[in-house]
């Protein structure tokens, strides 16, 4: 498949880094899920997160979100130690956005009674929370589906629903779980272009993707890691990866090729 980005950003404005996931390790039970990980993550970046089965993707953004507490290293967002935050509270000081592999939305809520409740979480004023939902239901041309109950829509329309409950608090870290799985190749088509588009949109926020589609994922990002043995064994931009011998040798193979 074609790459659908004409450009990889590969300097930034901002020094500081949104997230500085600083020395990590965690253990369940006597299985090492990762040991001593460290990367940070720029305002206006696109990161993917490629690796086998087992080899702690879920784990970093279980970290992120604080659904795990690391048993070592600290987890920075803007600078901010935020390793002792509970999750609702780091969600939403630092405004980060989900988007997960299987559900996230209410089977039987309507597409627009589904934005509706998190707005009224996440959005004070009424007029305000009305004009958003609607405003992500245009913008994500879902306006023909809206009175649609959730489980009766297509798996594109629930995966553009689960990025607009996402967009609602206007996130400037989303996180991204196996976006493109057990999708057509047109709806992926279209959720990458989304997700650049964002990226053009939105400068200040950065988007991180947890993804086993290897093609698809590096079509869209700026930079990817691998991990390997509760590692990062190589990352960089797309085409700086693919030919990386720690990269082939561990996930993509010898006969891998990107374009």
């Amino acid at each position: 498949m074609a790459i659908i980005k004409k450009f990889r950003i590969k300097s930034f404005k901002k020094s500081a880094p949104l997230i500085y996931f600083s020395k990590i390790s965690i253990s369940f039970g006597k299985r090492q899920i990762l040991d001593d990980v460290s990367f940070k993550v720029n305002p206006g970046e696109i990161l993917g997160l490629l690796g086998p089965n087992g080899a702690g993707k879920s784990t970093i953004f279980n970290i992120l979100t604080g659904l795990l507490k690391p048993d070592h290293g600290n987890i920075f967002f803007e600078a901010k130690d935020a390793t002792e935050y509970p999750i609702y509270l780091r969600t939403r000081k630092f405004k980060i956005g989900y988007v997960p592999q299987y559900g996230g939305y209410f089977n039987d809520l309507t597409l627009f009674e589904n934005l509706y409740a998190i707005a009224e979480i996440l959005i004070q004023n009424k007029n305000d929370r009305i004009y958003k939902v609607n405003e992500l239901i245009g913008k994500f041309e879902l306006d023909n589906v809206r009175e649609i109950k959730a489980k009766f829509l297509s798996g594109g329309q629930r995966r553009k629903l689960v990025i607009c409950m996402a967009l609602l608090g206007d996130p400037k870290i989303l996180l991204c779980d196996e976006i493109f799985a057990a999708l057509d190749v047109l709806t992926i088509q279209m959720l990458k272009e989304i997700l650049v588009t964002l990226q053009n949109e939105k400068p200040q926020m950065c988007i991180i993707i947890c993804e086993h589609q290897a093609r698809e994922l590096l079509s869209v990002v700026d930079r990817a890691m691998i991990l390997s043995n509760n590692k990062i064994i190589a990352q960089g931009t797309p085409s700086q990866l693919i030919k990386n011998e720690n990269a082939r040798s561990a996930y993509f193979g010898e006969f891998f090729k990107f374009n």
